[in-house]
């Protein structure tokens, strides 16, 4: 019966250690938690629980970027210290944020989405993801999108600015 304790402790002991796991969900609120597994979700392609190389390249040959090299993968994946089930990717997540000013978190996930560093998106692709994916965004939420932050010619859309104003609630002077 000892024999059977032991093990049993150890185990648990070390899936803290490895990745706290033990009170990431405390550091975040249910619907952000929600939402961050919508983002997984995604991110998880083969739906096997475990984010893979594989899963990150077909995510991104899905944004439009084809050309990702196996190199660029192999170093996202090594971020963390094991396979990226949804704990960990709660606890990475949780890592980055620790004291990030909101506006460069918001940012930075409009990065992701920039992958030339432009400080636009394209508003079709923009108002595609908005209206098709988690929280969607009605007609009349797109509407009043697009008159406060109004593409180019071009069709693209200030994110910067967009951040700036979700998180100071006012235009940046030019």
């Amino acid at each position: 019966y000892r024999l059977e304790m032991a093990p049993k402790k150890a185990k648990r002991r070390g899936a803290a250690a490895e990745g706290g796991s033990s009170n990431v969900f405390s550091m975040f609120e249910q619907s952000q938690i929600q939402e961050y597994k919508e983002a997984f979700t995604i991110i998880d392609q083969n739906r096997d629980g475990i984010i893979s190389k594989d899963d990150l390249r077909d995510v991104l040959a899905s944004m439009g970027q084809l050309n990702v090299k196996n190199e660029e993968l192999e170093a996202m994946v090594k971020e963390a210290s094991g396979p990226i089930n949804f704990t960990v990717f709660l606890t990475m997540f949780g890592e980055k944020l620790k004291g990030a000013d909101p506006e460069d978190v918001i940012v930075s996930a409009f990065k992701v989405l920039d992958p030339d560093a432009t400080g636009f998106i394209k508003k079709d692709f923009l108002q595609e993801l908005l209206t098709t994916q988690c929280d969607r965004f009605s007609a009349e939420e797109m509407k009043n999108l697009w008159a406060a932050f109004p593409p180019d010619v071009a069709g693209n859309v200030d994110y910067k600015q967009i951040c700036y104003v979700i998180t100071h609630g006012e235009e940046k002077e030019e």
